[in-house]
């Protein structure tokens, strides 16, 4: 049913379990992955009072930040697979939202299912903190399977 399962990665702990469980997932059904991580702009990450942020940190020292950081995330899940035996693409892209990084991912590397962890948040957690998850379902046309991360 299943070919092609797009699953995101933050780095986290909580996405690393929720990883786990979508190659466990793709192995179960026949599928292929493709693990990705949405990096945000330099602009983004200045925010209101970014004058001095762009003071303490360049451009360019950023994006090599940004690229180290998700192939070492990608890396991990990618090892995961091959040991499950579970073919891996991995992709690291730019978006000013993560959420609309994931759903455009979809389509351009042609998936058919999201898994994606979530911390089932709820009341003014959810509301405070937001929820990539949430925008994800609430933006996307693609099934999307949404796994209950555990807090550890």
């Amino acid at each position: 049913m299943f070919k092609k399962v797009l699953i995101p990665t933050d780095g986290s702990a909580l996405s690393a379990q929720s990883a786990n469980a979508g190659i466990t997932f793709a192995r179960s059904v026949g599928a292929e992955i493709v693990a990705l991580y949405v990096t945000q702009p330099f602009a983004a990450t200045i925010g209101f009072d970014g004058m001095a942020a762009a003071y303490a940190i360049s451009d360019e020292d950023y994006d090599k930040a940004s690229a180290d950081q998700a192939n070492k995330y990608l890396q991990a899940i990618t090892d995961r697979a091959e040991v499950a035996g579970v073919k891996a693409t991995s992709h690291a892209v730019s978006n000013f939202n993560i959420s609309d990084g994931i759903v455009q991912a979809v389509s351009d590397y042609h998936c058919d299912l999201i898994f994606i962890g979530s911390h089932g948040r709820s009341g003014l957690s959810r509301l405070l903190l937001g929820s990539v998850t949430t925008k994800v379902l609430s933006t996307t046309h693609a099934p999307v399977l949404v796994y209950r991360v555990k807090d550890e």
